[in-house]
């Protein structure tokens, strides 16, 4: 059954597939590709108020009736986003209604009249960069890192696909540049940086943000945004950003559910003496974090990333106080 159906579809995967979430729209699609996204809509509905636990498990059943190729989602009128169809994470997008990571993209329309540089770090396939250099943003100076090389051949076909505007490195982040990393892990969101004492074969370069800055791939003379998700070595990366931090800079960081110690925000608090923010979703706008115990509440599922804003900039901090969203 699983080969008829891929002999069937042959001919759509030749076409380019493509769902725009502003007008829930189809294109490119065959009978059996219509069928496979309305299950992975009504997959995303169902598992969304469990942090979509189980999900990853439907994905790979409707997986097996449709032909292996990319889907491109429009995020907004200026932003195309592509990846694998039926990918265990990314195909959430399909439901119009669900809003990922809600609380980064009404900071970033919420500051799209500013001029400033983002710097994605741990950038995956490039959402957040496809976003923050399109219009509805402000078309931000943007600059994506990606440890892993096979995630890094995505990251360079989104930049491809929207003119590429923004740059991209295949490398990892590090307390400073010099050496080399492997990343392991099966899954592309859930990866692990391995640093190595030499060269190895899939070994990438380590670098440091304030390396980059003195190389000239950040602009460093305007505003800085940085978003860190680098998979357990987000303190380190810290500690090779301190010249980027002195100025108006704000780190977008995400806290793991399963780590109930609150490590990064702690961090960033403590060490950093940092204002921290987080978005209250029943508010619909950010909050500064009166104490990190409340992290105890707002970390509901041990499997869901958690993001925390810091700064100690009064330009940042009025951005992410007076930033909302409404809900799709």
């Amino acid at each position: 059954m699983e080969t008829s159906l891929r002999q069937a579809d042959g001919v759509a995967a030749q076409r380019v597939l493509t769902f725009d979430r502003g007008s829930g729209m189809l294109t490119g699609s065959s009978v059996i590709d219509r069928i496979a996204v309305l299950a992975l809509q009504a997959g995303s509905v169902l598992t969304r108020p469990y942090g979509h636990r189980g999900y990853r498990l439907g994905c790979k059943l409707v997986a097996t009736a449709v032909a292996e190729r990319d889907i491109t989602i429009k995020l907004n009128e200026d932003a195309a986003f592509a990846f694998p169809f039926c990918d265990g994470y990314w195909s959430r997008m399909l439901n119009p209604r669900y809003d990922y990571e809600e609380e980064i993209e009404a900071f970033l329309r919420n500051a799209a009249d500013h001029r400033y540089s983002f710097i994605d770090c741990g950038a995956n396939f490039g959402y957040w960069s496809v976003l923050a250099s399109s219009r509805p943003c402000g078309r931000q100076q943007t600059l994506a890192i990606e440890a892993s090389s096979e995630n890094a051949k995505r990251l360079g076909t989104n930049a491809l696909l929207n003119g590429e505007r923004f740059r991209w490195l295949n490398a990892a982040i590090g307390g400073k540049s010099g050496g080399f990393a492997r990343i392991t892990g099966a899954r592309h969101e859930a990866m692990e940086t391995l640093a190595l004492t030499q060269n190895e074969p899939d070994a990438v370069p380590i670098v440091s943000l304030d390396s980059l800055a003195a190389e000239g791939l950040i602009d460093a003379t305007m505003p800085v945004v940085i978003k860190l998700d680098v998979e357990g070595v987000e303190i380190e990366a810290l500690s090779g950003a301190k010249g980027l931090m002195q100025r108006d800079c704000v780190v977008i960081c995400e806290e793991h559910g399963s780590d109930r110690t609150h490590g990064i925000t702690r961090h960033l608090a403590t060490e950093l003496s940092l204002s921290v923010f987080v978005f209250d979703p029943f508010r619909c706008r950010f909050i500064r974090l009166d104490g990190i115990e409340r992290l105890d509440r707002i970390k509901k599922h041990a499997w869901v990333g958690y993001n925390v804003s810091a700064t100690s900039s009064a330009l940042w901090e009025e951005r992410l106080l007076s930033a909302t969203w409404k809900h799709r």
